[in-house]
């Protein structure tokens, strides 16, 4: 590893259930692998309807139950992230369009990847939005974001 950070940065849309899920996923492999200082890691969501509020209850309870914690806050992804991160990783096919019409050159579309692409055990395009289902949705997302964090960290590493 460098002695600079890797910087990885999940998107989904509202950023408070997938996104902020997928960070505390990652941040909790980093801690058992004790790689936290090798990497920088965020969520954000393409949309701003949530910005300054907490993973949703739903979300967190489920993450919480694996033991794993969801820290952060919603924010509302900006051109800037694109050069401040290495790696900015989309749970579906809309976040990865609208994360890369951020950057109409496509000088950094190469470094804006779906998430699902590192999965090794489940066959998802996608990480499906739990906010409308039930408490199945959450646990099925965590099931899809621990297997791509785990292939993600092994690309990165």
């Amino acid at each position: 590893m460098s002695s600079q950070p890797t910087r990885v940065l999940f998107v989904c849309l509202g950023n408070i259930c997938r996104s902020p899920a997928a960070e505390g996923v990652f941040l909790d492999l980093l801690e058992r692998e004790n790689l936290n200082d090798a990497f920088e890691v965020d969520s954000a969501g393409t949309g701003n309807w949530h910005v300054g509020k907490r993973a949703d209850p739903r979300m967190r309870a489920a993450a919480e139950r694996r033991g794993i914690d969801l820290p952060s806050r919603a924010r509302q992804i900006e051109p800037g992230d694109l050069n401040r991160f290495d790696w900015i990783i989309t749970m579906d096919d809309s976040n990865l369009a609208n994360v890369r019409a951020l950057d109409p050159s496509g000088s950094s579309h190469d470094h804006i990847v779906p998430l699902t692409s590192h999965c090794s055990r489940h066959q998802a395009s996608e990480v499906p939005d739990p906010y409308y289902g039930g408490e199945q949705g959450f646990e099925h997302v965590l099931d899809l974001l621990e297997d791509a964090c785990s292939g993600l960290l092994k690309r990165l590493r």
